[in-house]
This record gives structure tokens, sequence and C-alpha cells, in this order.
């Protein structure tokens, strides 16, 4: 995520190819690797993720988070439910992780 938007940092990561950091990732949030590079195959898009309940660290499919754009700051946030302690957790989401999940295929709903 981008250092001005206080949340912590969130990439994707493709196949084995291109490892590149876009971000860093901190406690409970979610994090992964750089897209693959141009001429590069593309391979399955997977994201770091972190529990605040269990502390748990783990990665997560595309297919495992939602995101939802809202009209503020406050109402756009991203959502998965933790593997290890099935909690449903829910972090703000900046202009960075809305990229990042959008371009790693992650389902999104906009609200108005």
């Amino acid at each position: 995520m981008s250092p001005t938007d206080g949340t912590p940092g969130l990439t994707a990561a493709r196949g084995a190819a291109g490892r590149g950091t876009a971000g860093r990732g901190t406690s409970g949030g979610a994090a992964g690797r750089g897209a693959a590079g141009a001429g590069q195959p593309a391979g399955p898009v997977t994201f770091k993720a972190g529990c605040p309940d269990c502390m748990g660290r783990f990665e997560l499919a595309a297919g495992a988070l939602r995101l939802v754009i809202g009209g503020s700051r406050r109402t756009t946030f991203y959502s998965f439910t933790c593997p290890a302690c099935g909690v449903a957790v829910r972090k703000p989401a900046g202009e960075r992780i809305v990229e990042l999940l959008t371009g790693g295929g992650v389902s999104t709903l906009r609200s108005v």
C-alpha cells in the first residue's frame, strides 16, 4: 500500500516469475509479491494475509478475498475469512490495495 494512506502493505504474486515488491506487509495485513513482468508467464495470483485474532499468517487465492469500493475511505475495504480460526476479517483498502486486488482478480462490489 502507499505509505501515505496509513494502512498495511499488500502486493500480489503471480506464479513463480517476477518477484518484485510493490509494498511491505505488516502484522494483520495482507501482502504478496509483484506481478509477472512483460513476456513472463502469468500464473495464479495469491495474497499473503494475517489474522488479527489468532495472529496466523497464510496465503489466500484471489477467490478467497472480497473487495468493497465505497464512496469514501471509510467504506472501501477488503475482507476474508481466516482459514486458521474462521473469524471474518475486514481491513481498510487504500488506492494501492484497490489496484492490487482488482488487478489480481479479486471479486469487487461497488457500493453507493
